[in-house]
């Protein structure tokens, strides 16, 4: 998957910012459950935010790496306990980013 040139990342932030986390991996950690509902939530949504408890930034990031490589998501931005996720829906009638909003 090639990467996000910069224009289309600091859009993508941007879009991202009124966001509510629409997944919460909780103690049990990164498990194959948590990973299909981020699935459903990418295939869905295409941008979605995603809640990661602890205080490691560190153990967040390899959270974060772990979920690009096994999802195919492109990483946006990963701030506090928050990571940002986007990928592209390849049926554009499927993806959020792709529909027309009316009256703007």
């Amino acid at each position: 998957m090639p990467g996000l040139s910069p224009t289309r990342r600091r859009e993508l932030k941007a879009r991202a910012h009124p966001l509510d986390p629409v997944v919460l991996i909780g103690g049990a950690g990164l498990s194959s459950a948590v990973l299909a509902e981020i699935d459903r939530g990418l295939k869905s949504h295409e941008l979605i935010k995603v809640r990661v408890p602890g205080a490691d930034r560190t153990k967040r990031e390899v959270i974060f790496a772990e979920i690009c490589s096994r999802t195919g998501a492109q990483p946006i931005q990963h701030i506090g306990k928050v990571l940002v996720l986007f990928r592209e829906n390849p049926e554009p009638s499927l993806g959020s980013l792709h529909k027309k909003r009316r009256g703007r």
